[in-house]
């Protein structure tokens, strides 16, 4: 989607239309709108993805509407060049050089899967376009050019792990998505399951396309755990919370998850199917702060077809958002400058509370919070403030190698 320069001037004089009385506001001519700064967007529209991807670009969107019409950023309009990346890697590939080399961006915001993330951060780091990945993933990644505000197995799966076992005893049986968002993760619960002195019957993996989850719920069945924490990533994998209802075993064995929700699978589920659900992230649309409600209601007063509202676009327009503060800080769209203020600590107040950018890391330090699925909506349980990526932070720090670009696989 490009916006066009009369859409823009539409949308800016909407915007401007409620500030009249701000003397600071800038008139769009001095503004400068027809050399705006170009914000590069890379997220599914359509495909099995689009219902993450099209919350993801409305909040991005609403940053880029917000910061126009509070003057936009070093004397110009902001503009969203977007690609819809159709659920496709190949496709991400081809978009994220064409932002690079022919629409010249000052920046890229997108990529969903971890793999769609890695399928364009070379280009990125190649071409020096600076990238922020606003999504939750397993962690890792260190890399100067690249900028993670979504949060880490260390920040929302170590307060998911012992709350359910709390809740329904020792004895774990992990499932999950057999790639590497879901095996990197199942290590993770595998380490805070020990961690808090349980036990892990078994892991299971299963491609994105498996539908029939029968076989597992036998082998669970005949494991007798005390608890599942799944890591099921897709919409075929929603099939197994129907199956795993329809085999009686719903009311049996709890269910705690790092996935579940993300979109809206509450409301798409019946009550029995979700109910009772355990989640932990960085945000959910029931937070009920007027920060939260601001975002959701101005997202649902523009875009009244939303899907449910997760952490993917409560962390894309936060990322959008301190991009924004790190351009005016460094009076430039230059990206060596526009690094180096990112990197000195900047914070954003927004949906999810205060979100500060860690230099060692380049991830954020956010609040976290845990939550339950109560007919077909999510109740927040517990908040926990100011979490450190400090997963990421054992393995990566910027500060003493500047020059790093991986990610790596956290060992312990």
């Amino acid at each position: 989607m490009h916006l066009s320069r009369r859409r823009f001037l539409h949308r800016s004089a909407l915007a401007s239309a409620t500030l009249l009385t701000a003397p600071m506001i800038l008139r769009h001519s001095a503004l400068g709108a027809d050399n705006p700064i170009l914000i590069g967007s890379l997220h599914d529209q359509s495909g099995p993805i689009a219902a993450s991807g099209v919350p993801m670009v409305h909040a991005l969107q609403l940053a880029a509407d917000e910061i126009n019409a509070a003057g936009g950023l070093i004397g110009r309009p902001v503009k969203i060049v977007h690609y819809d990346t159709q659920s496709n890697i190949q496709m991400y590939s081809q978009y994220a050089q064409q932002l690079a080399l022919k629409d010249k961006v000052a920046v890229v915001h997108g990529g969903i899967t971890s793999a769609s993330r890695e399928a364009v951060r070379p280009t990125f780091d190649r071409f020096k376009v600076l990238y922020f990945y606003n999504v939750l993933y397993e962690g890792g990644v260190c890399d100067r050019n690249t900028f993670c505000t979504g949060t880490t197995p260390a920040q929302t799966v170590e307060k998911l792990v012992p709350a359910a076992m709390k809740k329904a005893g020792k004895k774990v049986y992990i499932i999950a998505a057999d790639y590497n968002y879901g095996q990197i993760t199942a290590k993770w619960m595998t380490k805070y399951v020990k961690d808090n002195g349980g036990e892990v019957a078994s892991i299971d993996f299963f491609p994105l396309d498996v539908t029939n989850f029968g076989p597992t719920i036998s082998k669970i069945q005949a494991a007798k755990p005390d608890l599942i924490l799944s890591a099921l990533v897709g919409g075929n994998h929603t099939a197994f919370y129907r199956q795993w209802t329809s085999a009686g075993m719903k009311g049996q064995i709890p269910i705690a998850s790092t996935t579940f929700g993300l979109v809206n699978e509450p409301t798409t589920l019946d009550a029995a199917e979700s109910e009772n659900i355990l989640g932990a992230y960085g945000y959910f649309e029931e937070l009920d702060t007027p920060a939260s409600k601001s975002f959701v209601e101005k997202i649902k007063k523009a875009h009244p077809d939303t899907p449910y509202i997760s952490e993917l676009a409560a962390a894309t327009y936060e990322g959008a958002q301190l991009w924004a503060e790190g351009v005016r800080k460094a009076g430039s769209i230059d990206r060596a400058k526009v690094v180096d203020a990112l990197e000195s600590g900047l914070s954003f107040a927004g949906p999810t509370g205060t979100a500060t950018l860690d230099h060692a890391t380049h991830h954020t330090t956010r609040n976290a919070f845990l939550a339950e699925v109560k007919d077909r909506k999510w109740s927040v349980l517990e908040s926990f403030p100011d979490v450190k990526p400090l997963d990421t932070a054992s393995v990566c720090d910027l500060v003493k190698n500047p020059a790093d670009n991986k990610q790596y696989v956290i060992s312990f």
